[in-house]
């Protein structure tokens, strides 16, 4: 039984460094946006981040069998919720964040099955297959995401997991050469059958054909009705968290547009979003973040994300709790203020340090 990260010393600096780097190096959309979060969410925000990144690694390609790796993350959760982290920077940051916010376990656990169904190579038949998955590897961080930021209803949370959903499907539109060359295919059967095209056949030689361009756009089609079905969400949340994710939409649809752009060919090159074009829908989020709009509460959620809205109970614990869940969730309560405060504090000193070393004079030489 690997040692608890309790008998170690907390390093906050340490482990919020750690953590900014994953996400810096991991996902320049993620990075982009998660700078317009307050920073009251934002330390939180980049310790989930860091721990999914993690979790996915080992998963993916951590020199472990498939079920060694799912034990693994399923004991690692089981300490964090107990209060008691293993010795990762990652498992104590989102320690801290799971006690602050009481964070729904169902929703990571939902979040390892989408990365062991990636780990089995699964392949979806139907475009409801394709949300099944959308709504665990993605959907559930949407989830997580606005239940971090404090908003707890129905509506909202099906609304963020939905735009995870559409993110998903984008990236699989953009990644479909590449997802062929790993020996992947994530484009419903079905559609591909409709198309004329034996996915075993195409698997073996992948090439872009008319057809195959159908198929993707049909994807990015579906994306873009989720993107706007999402969108509602956006007026449900705090004023000063709505640019981030109304960036991250904006930059996702537009990685969609661009795929587009190049012709819907994503076996030639990977779309990518131009980073002026990115800082034009960055300021724009920032702009439209002050503009709420009432939000429509007739549409029902996408029936693969329904699962994931029903398990965000908000209630509190029972009283009856058993003691040692109790005595693990005090001890680690009375430090998790200090520790997410000392986070926030120091990613506001990182900005004031930036921001500093620009108003200094350039020493020029002849």
């Amino acid at each position: 039984m690997p040692a608890l990260a309790e008998a170690a010393p907390l390093r906050p600096v340490d482990d919020l460094d750690a953590c900014v780097a994953l996400m810096r190096t991991g996902s320049r959309t993620f990075f982009a946006a998660s700078r317009l979060l307050p920073h009251r969410v934002r330390a939180s925000s980049i310790a989930l981040y860091a721990f999914c990144r993690v979790a996915d690694d080992l998963v993916d390609d951590g020199g472990m069998a498939l079920d060694q790796a799912l034990a693994t993350l399923s004991n690692r959760l089981d300490h964090i919720y107990r209060g008691q982290p293993l010795d990762h920077v990652e498992d104590r940051a989102l320690a801290v964040v799971v006690q602050r916010h009481q964070l729904p376990r169902a929703l990571l656990d939902a979040l390892l099955d989408g990365f062991a169904w990636d780990a089995q190579g699964r392949r979806y038949d139907t475009l409801e297959d394709l949300h099944d998955y959308g709504a665990r590897v993605a959907g559930s961080v949407g989830a997580m995401m606005c239940w971090i930021m404090g908003v707890r209803s129905p509506q909202a949370l099906a609304r963020a997991c939905e735009l995870g959903v559409a993110m998903q499907l984008t990236n699989i539109a953009r990644d479909v050469g590449e997802d062929a060359r790993n020996g992947r295919l994530y484009l419903p059967g079905q559609w591909l059958a409709q198309a004329g095209i034996d996915a075993a056949v195409w698997m073996q030689r992948p090439t872009c054909t008319p057809e195959l361009q159908a198929v993707v756009a049909r994807l990015l089609d579906e994306a873009d009705r989720l993107y706007h079905q999402a969108a509602a969400g956006i007026a449900l949340l705090p004023r000063d968290c709505r640019s981030a994710i109304r960036a991250a939409r904006l930059i996702y649809a537009e990685i969609g547009q661009q795929l587009r752009r190049d012709g819907l060919d994503p076996l030639r090159q990977r779309a990518v979003v131009p980073t002026s074009r990115k800082l034009v829908l960055l300021a724009s989020a920032s702009v439209l973040s002050g503009w709420k709009r009432a939000a429509a509460n007739d549409t029902p959620p996408l029936a693969a994300i329904a699962y994931l809205v029903d398990h965000c109970d908000t209630r509190p614990l029972p009283l009856d709790a058993p003691a040692h869940e109790a005595a693990a969730t005090k001890a680690l309560g009375e430090r998790v203020v200090w520790m997410l405060e000392l986070f926030e504090r120091l990613e506001a000193h990182r900005i004031d340090q930036r921001g500093e070393r620009q108003r200094k004079p350039e020493v020029t030489t002849v």
